[in-house]
């Protein structure tokens, strides 16, 4: 964390000097200072990582420093709120403008900022961190030898995945083959693997099996000598490295074995494997497991990795009674309801299940009476995943931090960031990335990627490792919500408690109190709420404590969005004055709160306003505002702030149509850095506003998109942009009087567009369905609420679709559908929903696609996609192909 803290405060003085030098006028040179001492000690830092020899000094100075940040960068925010906002109030009483005095202050505190706290820092880092690295270059320390504990009794749930890997060990093939199984720390991974191991039917039929056990500390020649001791007991230690491998690949070409390659990490080390097997042996079978899905992909690209399953309610409990009784059906009656909640609470992980069968066992005595059993049963259950996270003989956490270790540097704090959010909480993955972004956790990593491309790579990454649950998908196959295991969690909040004191605060309310208390709240940088917001505020804010160094406030709701009462709205703003995040769209404003334009250093915040209809021109003294979601039922937004001037703006999104009623002028300097702006009013997208927003990536249009065909070139100037969603919606008539004339000319489209969805336009097929066809960039194409109308779509291959992956066809009133493979030669999945008289899909289809969807459509349609299911199916034996198989889900309103 201290490095990420670093950056941020670098990152803040960068933009200072480069963006608001007459702001600072009189204290550029202390900040230019300021600015130098800072890339230093990032400098350090970043040295620092090479480092092998990290001792207990090293994480106390990382504590340190981020203090010492933290405080410069409380101190000068502080001031430039003064700075920001004082003028405005001293031209109102004596209409004059800024004072020098306040410039002075500032200028003073940033020297005082430096000289008493960065530089001091900045030595001790150099003396210390000068000397480490060089330690580190020449004394690395010694690997201590893990012992791989393997259980053997106690297996639940497993019986289906054992058939199934042994199923694909009994597989004939034509060359080696590799098989992986996948999932997240503590899952059953190893006790899965040693089940087949000591299956019969596999000591049948491979009379040789070899078990090695890789670790992290990767080695290859121990791990090439473990694997000869299942072929010889022969001492070969002493063979030079070329000898040792021409060796292991003589007993490896021929005869039939099975290799278990247990732990495996690193694509890396599976490479120095891979090159000793013989890839012509058919009769060979080697059987991987890994935390790490990448990595099983890499080992066999043609098979999918087999993805080990969570146990469910009934396996979970079962497990729980074997671990403590011993067998199942001798749990006492009267602990039964109870312990169905504890095995519950584990979330279907075994490890975590044997911990606690642990403690139970503990509690269980012949001798004490049932009744103080069931109270300590009770007592585990209201605190199971703290129980799981302290214990200290199977700590799952243990385990965690492993992978915690084989992360990224820069990917840690957004890992230990997901400790914020509650038990069980659906995060949105668009959030969760802007979030990311906001609290400075994501920088450019020199290649031309965008820091949301950048985070949305690392939320892949953290599922490919297992320590993120993949939640809900788009019917395209994107991940759109993720969710954290109770496990992972608890590692999170502890690490986070380790890394930063005070990184964030969660607040609960039981047995009519706060924990912790209220008061607390004065040190924390990131305050997490999650139940009795109204409560909460009352007994904070009406008291007279204040937050100066909260720089985040999260409410998360699972139920229904909590009404915030007025006395509050304008209190917020005064405790939290320093706010980089407000995440409040759990909360109901009955209107725009006032004041928010005070909290000049926001760069995240989400409003939930029924009715709002109109952003206020107070608003564009948000200079650092990123990410503005504006949730309302209002049909239009008027936006009288000027989005021209808060240069660092990224993303608007509404559901509401956007009017842009301040126009740009000359000496304004923002709109390069906007990506997203959602429902952006017809009227609008004109050359000017394109201009300014150059760099769009996602753009929606909503209103009367006839407009757009007045306008010109539309959007053939961005770019940039990839995402583009057209409705069609009139004020005071339906769609459908006055459909939209047709689409703009292809050249006027953008011209890396790879995403466009089409509502309300009432098309005509033969007319304007070619114009889309011309688009050879598009990959997924969406059409919704009779974006094209008439009896039946009849698709030319001379304008077919060349790179089309994914198309939905949702609530469109056609009959009949022709098309050839010749049209959609790359279509990969196809969505049908609520098209109920369409009659047949396209049999040309059947080339490319994998995957179809359908929901209330016509028998007739469902039996043709029985057809081509069965067409596909024929076609995988031919190929005899396991990966990709076609896959066709009927919703449960197929008719």
């Amino acid at each position: 964390m201290a490095d990420a803290a670093v950056t941020f405060l670098l990152e803040t003085v960068k933009q200072l000097l480069e963006s608001y030098v007459d702001l600072i006028s009189s204290a550029k040179n202390e900040f230019e200072q300021l600015k130098n001492d800072l890339d230093s000690l990032k400098a350090l830092l970043e040295k620092a990582d090479d480092m092998t020899d990290k001792d207990q000094t090293f994480k106390v100075l990382e504590r340190q420093i981020r203090e010492v940040v933290h405080d410069a960068e409380d101190t000068i925010e502080d001031c430039l709120i003064t700075l920001r906002l004082e003028p405005k109030r001293r031209r109102w009483l004596h209409g004059s403008g800024s004072s020098s005095t306040t410039k002075f202050n500032l200028a003073r505190a940033v020297k005082s900022v430096r000289d008493d706290k960065v530089t001091p820092m900045l030595k001790k880092a150099k003396e210390y961190i000068g000397e480490g690295s060089v330690r580190g270059g020449e004394q690395r320390p010694t690997t201590v030898k893990k012992v791989q504990i393997i259980r053997e009794d106690n297996v639940v749930g497993f019986q289906d995945e054992e058939q199934t890997i042994v199923s694909y060990l009994k597989e004939e093939k034509e060359k080696l083959d590799v098989i992986s199984i996948v999932g997240m720390p503590g899952l059953g991974k190893t006790t899965l693997a040693w089940k087949i191991f000591k299956n019969e039917e596999i000591q049948f039929q491979f009379p040789v099996r070899i078990w090695v056990y890789v670790s992290q500390d990767f080695n290859p020649k121990d791990v090439f000598l473990n694997i000869l001791k299942g072929f010889t007991r022969q001492d070969l230690s002493g063979l030079s490295d070329y000898d040792l491998i021409q060796t292991l690949r003589a007993y490896l070409s021929n005869g039939k074995f099975l290799l278990v390659i247990d732990d495996l990490w690193k694509k890396e080390a599976w490479d120095a494997i891979n090159d000793v097997l013989p890839n012509n042996n058919r009769m060979g079978k080697v059987l991987i497991t890994s935390r790490e899905l990448n990595v099983g992909k890499h080992a066999n690209g043609a098979r999918e990795p087999h993805r080990l399953r969570f146990l469910n309610d009934k396996e979970s409990w079962e497990l729980l009674q074997l671990e403590v009784f011993g067998k199942l059906d001798d749990c006492p009656q009267q602990l039964e309801e109870i312990g169905n909640i504890i095995a519950r609470q584990c979330q279907g992980l075994p490890l975590s299940l044997v911990v606690i069968g642990g403690i139970l066992l503990e509690q269980d005595s012949s001798t004490r009476p049932i009744g103080v059993i069931q109270n300590a049963w009770k007592e585990v259950s209201e605190n199971v995943n703290e129980h799981v996270s302290k214990d200290e003989r199977k700590r799952p956490s243990d385990m965690v931090a492993l992978s915690y270790k084989n992360l990224p540097q820069d990917m840690r704090n957004c890992f230990v960031y997901l400790g914020v959010f509650p038990e069980g909480y659906e995060i949105s993955v668009w959030t969760l990335t802007r979030l990311w972004v906001a609290e400075g956790f994501v920088q450019p990593n020199g290649r031309r990627h965008s820091l949301e491309e950048i985070a949305e790579g690392y939320v892949k990454d953290l599922i490919n490792r297992n320590l993120l649950m993949a939640g809900k998908t788009s019917a395209a196959g994107e991940v759109k919500t993720c969710r954290v295991h109770d496990v992972i969690r608890e590692f999170c909040k502890s690490k986070a408690s380790i890394l930063e004191k005070n990184m964030f605060l969660e607040i609960k309310k039981s047995g009519g109190v706060f924990q912790p208390q209220v008061s607390d709240i004065e040190k924390c940088r990131r305050l997490c709420i999650y139940s009795h917001l109204n409560n909460f505020l009352e007994e904070f804010l009406m008291g007279t404590l204040k937050a100066p160094l909260v720089r985040s406030f999260l409410y998360f709701s699972k139920d229904t969005n909590v009404d915030l009462e007025s006395k509050y709205l304008s209190k917020i703003t005064e405790a939290f004055r320093l706010l980089r995040v407000l995440d409040s769209k759990s909360i109901k404003f009955n209107q725009f709160p006032p004041k928010v334009h005070k909290l000049i250093h926001l760069r995240y915040i989400t409003l939930c306003v029924d009715n709002l209809n109109i952003l206020p021109p107070e608003l564009s003294s948000l200079w650092n505002l990123q990410t503005l979601v504006a949730d309302t039922k209002s049909r239009v937004l008027e936006v009288k702030a000027n989005l021209w001037k808060m240069i660092q703006l990224r993303h608007v999104k509404t559901k509401a149509e956007i009017m842009l009623l301040v126009q740009a002028e000359k000496e304004d300097r923002g709109g390069e850095n906007i990506q997203t702006l959602n429902r952006l009013s017809p009227k609008h997208c004109t050359p000017d506003v394109f201009k300014r927003a150059r760099n769009l990536k996602r753009l929606g249009v909503r209103g009367d998109l006839n407009i757009l065909l007045d306008n010109g070139k539309s959007f053939g100037d961005l770019d940039f942009l990839e995402t583009l969603k057209l409705k069609h919606d009139l004020a005071y008539q339906s769609p459908s009087e006055e459909p939209m004339r047709g689409l703009p000319q292809r050249n006027y489209f953008p011209r890396n567009i790879k995403r466009l969805t089409l509502s309300t336009t009432y098309l005509d097929w033969a007319d304007h369905m070619p114009t889309l066809g011309q688009i050879g960039t598009l990959e997924v194409l969406k059409l919704k609420d009779n974006a094209f109308v008439g009896p039946s779509w009849k698709a030319v291959s001379a304008a077919g679709f060349p790179r089309l992956q994914f198309l939905l066809i949702e609530n469109i009133n056609f009959f009949y559908w022709e098309a050839s493979d010749d049209h959609f030669p790359s279509l990969w999945c196809l969505v049908l929903k609520n098209c109920e008289n369409l009659s047949t899909i396209p049999e040309g289809l059947t080339k490319s696609l994998q995957m179809l969807k359908m929901d209330n459509v016509h028998q007739s349609a469902i039996e043709s996609a029985r057809k081509i299911e069965e067409a596909k199916k024929q076609i995988q034996e031919q190929k005899q192909a396991r990966r990709g198989g076609f896959k066709l889900e009927i919703g449960p309103r197929g008719r």
